[in-house]
């Protein structure tokens, strides 16, 4: 499970681009945290505080404790804005959430036994089509990542979701269809070398109708 994370934050009186941009000039970071039908808190964050909570990995899918004045707002991230050209972060917005919600979160996909799998031990190409389920989920459980078994799967193989053990206690968001996670293609050498094999085949069976 995601660990809870902690990141202190003061109020800020003033909105708009220019009281922003002062508050980087001064290494801090615009946010907002909302939700939970109350009213929007704007407030600003030390920036190399929140990197280091960026440097997690797994701060999109972590309940974030927003400490703002010593009144802590249990918190999901929602959204980041990054510099364009910097990767500096720009604005953070934080949803409150109660200890219990039910939340939507985007998991990481982790793929487990590759040595294992037929069609890669042939050559065959893991073509990731998802690296993250929207899962639906308790705030306080959040997984860390949804794990993909790829044990027997061929060259040819598609994983969907309806073959994916969830982590107990969540479901997809996406409940319509039954996406496709992950493919095991063929390399174009393999592909040549089963078109080349086919040729070969089909050439012996004309040689053997043509010596009757």
């Amino acid at each position: 499970m995601s660990d809870q994370l902690t990141l202190s934050a003061e109020a800020r009186e003033r909105a708009g681009k220019g009281a922003s941009r002062a508050l980087r000039r001064e290494g801090r970071v615009p946010a907002v945290i909302y939700g939970d039908n109350k009213e929007p808190v704007m407030v600003h964050v030390e920036e190399k505080a929140l990197n280091k909570l960026l440097g997690t990995g797994h701060f999109m899918n972590s309940v974030i404790m927003v400490d703002v004045g010593g009144k802590p707002a249990r918190t999901l991230p929602k959204d980041v804005a990054f510099h364009p050209v910097t990767d500096r972060p720009l604005h953070v917005d934080f949803m409150r959430i109660g200890a219990h919600s039910s939340v939507h979160v985007a998991v990481p996909v982790r793929f487990d036994n590759e040595e294992a799998s037929p069609g890669i031990k042939r050559g065959g190409v893991l073509n990731v089509v998802r690296h993250e389920i929207e899962l639906v989920c308790d705030a306080g459980s959040i997984p860390d990542d949804v794990v993909v078994d790829l044990t027997g799967y061929e060259v040819g193989d598609s994983i969907h979701i309806s073959t994916v053990t969830l982590p107990a206690g969540t479901k997809s968001a996406i409940e319509d269809r039954d996406f496709t996670i992950a493919t095991i293609v063929a390399p174009s050498a393999l592909k040549r070398a089963d078109s080349e094999a086919g040729a070969t085949e089909g050439e012996s069976e004309g040689e053997a109708e043509g010596g009757e």
